[in-house]
């Protein structure tokens, strides 16, 4: 139907005649003259229809008088240059000289204009028209060139693209599973794969060394910015290595593909930094290294006080005491404290004690009376405090007091404009091998249970569970998780004792997981692996906070496909198919 994109006419065509295809992004009637900018996925160009004494063509000019916003356009001309160029877009020095125009399909009114920015319900609604915007077709074609990017880089390298099954065994750590009714088997369920983990580690057992796919994952989960219940991930694993070969090729992967895609030079290498060493200085195991606010640790010089919120933190072995300069900080009214106080409270802060300090030098703090005089200036002085700024301290659990002021550093470090510049990735290593969990008292994994320990011996492990350190990693990007991976438990006696550790009794070890347990005992290499979030990466590179506006058919937060109306109920027959019944919902009034 076309000989040429819209976007793509440039001088090389003068003279020549192109037949184009696109919609109508504004059509512009001067009374005898008409100017439409015909656009399609590579751009935008003028279209002229002119008087028929130009043309002799009065048909043209008619048709063209009558098209509307976003019509379906075919146009046939002569490309010439322009009187008066445009060096916005691309074919800003010519423009097409109408001979015949084709409305192929005339565009009722739009819910929105592809010029405004109407809510995200709306842009959910109708996505198809969303997602012909220039703005969202840039995004996606990002994403399109980074899942190339790696398939090339992947494939020139002998990784071997394998597809593992989509309907799988329900496992009982993680999110929640999407459960599919087996009409064959009454009763029984399907569970869609929250990672291809299993099945890769068992692709290691027999022999392909060298594994990736581009796999679809689910998990039953609350989403927000950078969840959705679907997404995509970069799988990979290899046989035979330690966590530095994985490290250094995916490091290598990385740099390239974002050479590749955005031009940009990432560091080499990656620096590197323990879980233990982000959560002191960050608050966080993702920490973004563009903000240079750190965490200042001052139990010790707190412990003496007299204001028990701190005594008690001070003096606990699992507690801490942390505190956060933010320069320039005083300007802050007590609105605004309180504002951080509540964003310090949604990550399970108390309180939030603050000291501010004027350009005078005099301090304003509620807590000042606890200290004398010149303990509480070296406390200041040893958190580095100067005129004009603020320090925030927080005290509790250690856990949860790197949470919260972790927050309070991110949520300040873009307040007062400290983000930097430019892509700060980051390896961070040693995580904890397991996490205790109060409500189900008992250990959880922090990655997952099929992520080795970095000690050999199953009694080490067993004695010191509460210490023990795994073999996991993430790569980490301007604070994001883009990736996340570990050295694999390759024994089954291990396997077997993290298993209990976490509270998998040997009955349910052999039911959920017996298929990997007897894999293990034949020879099952060392190996191990990571997975890179597609959606993240994209959405990165396209500089947008959600991953919803790289991944074209996305949910909502409250987990609906708006355009489809997904979910929806299913009809009793085809329930009754499929063995299931569905129970009432309950009266919220009568509860």
């Amino acid at each position: 139907m076309r000989t040429h994109f819209c976007g793509l006419v440039d001088e090389a065509l003068i003279g020549q005649t192109v037949t184009l295809c696109g919609w109508a992004d504004v059509a512009r009637d001067l009374g005898g003259l008409v100017f439409i900018d015909l656009r399609d996925h590579e751009g935008i160009v003028q279209v002229v229809a002119e008087p028929s004494d130009a043309q002799g063509n009065a048909q043209v000019l008619q048709v063209a008088a009558d098209i509307g916003y976003e019509d379906a356009l075919r146009v046939t001309g002569v490309v010439r240059r322009r009187s008066s160029v445009n060096n916005k877009i691309a074919t800003g020095q010519v423009e097409v000289v109408a001979s015949r125009i084709e409305v192929l399909n005339k565009a009722q009114p739009l819910p929105f204009h592809a010029h405004e920015n109407p809510g995200e319900d709306i842009r959910l609604k109708y996505r198809y028209l969303d997602l012909r915007t220039p703005k969202m077709q840039q995004m996606m074609r990002t994403r399109i060139r980074l899942v190339q990017a790696l398939r090339r880089w992947l494939d020139a390298r002998g990784f071997q693209d394998i597809e593992t099954p989509i309907l799988t065994k329900a496992t009982p750590e993680g999110a929640r599973d999407f459960l599919v009714p087996a009409r064959m088997h009454p009763g029984e369920f399907y569970a869609l794969p929250q990672s291809p983990q299993l099945f890769k580690q068992i692709l290691m057992v027999a022999g392909f060394d060298r594994y990736y796919q581009i796999a679809r994952c689910f998990r039953d989960e609350a989403l927000r910015a950078d969840r959705q219940l679907e997404f995509t991930q970069l799988d990979m694993e290899f046989a035979w290595v330690s966590e530095r070969d994985v490290q250094d090729t995916t490091e290598t992967l990385i740099r390239d593909v974002f050479r590749e895609v955005m031009g940009v030079e990432l560091p080499d290498p990656f620096p590197r930094m323990t879980y233990a060493e982000a959560m002191r200085r960050y608050g966080s195991d993702k920490p973004d290294l563009r903000i240079a606010l750190e965490l200042v640790d001052v139990a010790d010089r707190v412990k003496d006080c007299e204001f028990p919120v701190f005594t008690s933190a001070a003096n606990d072995a699992d507690g801490r005491v942390a505190a956060l300069r933010i320069p320039g900080g005083a300007a802050l009214s007590r609105k605004q404290i309180d504002e951080y106080a509540a964003h310090a409270a949604k990550f399970g802060a108390k309180g939030l004690a603050y000291a501010k300090i004027d350009d005078a030098g005099a301090v304003t703090s509620p807590i000042a009376k606890f200290f004398g005089a010149d303990a509480f200036a070296a406390l200041l002085a040893h958190v580095g405090a100067g005129n004009g700024d603020i320090v925030f301290f927080g005290a509790g659990a250690y856990g949860k007091v790197s949470d919260f002021m972790g927050a309070v550093r991110l949520k300040a470090g873009k307040e007062f404009n400290l983000v930097g510049e430019g892509w700060a990735p980051l390896w961070v290593t040693d995580f904890p091998m397991f996490e205790w969990d109060d409500e189900a008292q008992r250990y959880v994994a922090l990655h997952h249970p099929f992520t080795a320990p970095a000690v050999d011996d199953v009694a080490d492990l067993r004695a010191n569970a509460k210490t023990a350190v795994s073999r996991g990693y993430d790569m980490v990007l301007n604070g994001n998780e883009i990736g996340g991976g570990s050295i694999r438990i390759h024994r089954p006696q291990m396997q077997s004792a993290v298993f209990e550790l976490l509270g998998i009794g040997a009955e349910e070890a052999e039911a959920k997981f017996g298929f990997l347990l007897d894999a293990l005992k034949y020879g099952a290499p060392p190996h191990g692996g990571i997975a890179f979030g597609i959606d993240r990466i994209a959405a990165l590179m396209a500089g947008t906070e959600s991953i919803r506006d790289v991944i074209a058919f996305p949910k909502t937060t409250t987990a609906q496909c708006l355009m489809t109306g997904a979910p929806s109920p299913i009809p009793d027959a085809q329930l009754a198919e499929v063995h299931v019944s569905v129970r009432p919902k309950k009266d919220k009034a009568a509860q």
